[in-house]
């Protein structure tokens, strides 16, 4: 079943459907004429930090059992061995698991445009004043998408596919130009 409006054609939360579309953002309007535009941008992780913890847990009690076994029959170098490699893949899915949640949220307000960027245990935030912030690639084609205005400068599109970076940066652009007075069907 497909439904089509004509242009200018009030949409569901009362702006007109010829408002811009978003691939990676998400557009609200609340009350009071607040508009807003949230790109959540993640890494995409296979295990949950849970689900490794359960791997792990698993992996070690088959490893110790199968040193164990050895280790009765008198093969006593094993298990000095087991522990040596639990403890190293104990280490590279703890790195794994501290990046796992890694993020960065792209936040458009009427009023400011707010990056936060969570990378392990350290958080970055910057606000600039939409009307000053210039969007432009970092080095070229595929590059991480540069945000800049007042002396500030902050890189985004981490956990976009290179390819889909431009149509990130292109939907930057847009939602800021929309953003403006008078870009918002003149609702300022």
């Amino acid at each position: 079943m497909s439904a089509t409006t004509s242009p200018g054609a009030p949409s569901a939360i009362g702006r007109p459907s010829s408002s811009p579309a978003y691939r990676f953002g998400h557009e609200s309007s609340g009350a009071a004429d607040e508009w807003s535009v949230e790109w959540k941008l993640k890494r995409n992780c296979s295990l949950a930090p849970r689900q490794l913890l359960g791997f792990y847990s698993v992996l070690c009690g088959l490893s110790l059992a199968i040193a164990s076994f050895f280790w009765a029959f008198g093969a006593r170098m094993v298990m000095p061995f087991a522990w040596v490699e639990l403890l190293a893949v104990g280490a590279a899915l703890l790195a794994y698991a501290r990046h796992a949640a890694d993020s960065e949220s792209i936040a458009l307000r009427d009023d400011r445009l707010t990056v936060e960027l969570a990378s392990g245990d350290r958080v970055e935030r910057v606000e600039f004043q939409p009307q000053w912030v210039r969007v432009e690639p970092q080095a070229g084609d595929g590059s991480l998408v540069e945000l800049s205005g007042q002396g500030r400068r902050v890189a985004v599109g981490r956990f976009v596919r290179p390819e889909l970076r431009p149509q990130l940066a292109n939907e930057l652009r847009m939602a800021l130009r929309h953003s403006m007075p008078g870009g918002r069907d003149g609702a300022r």
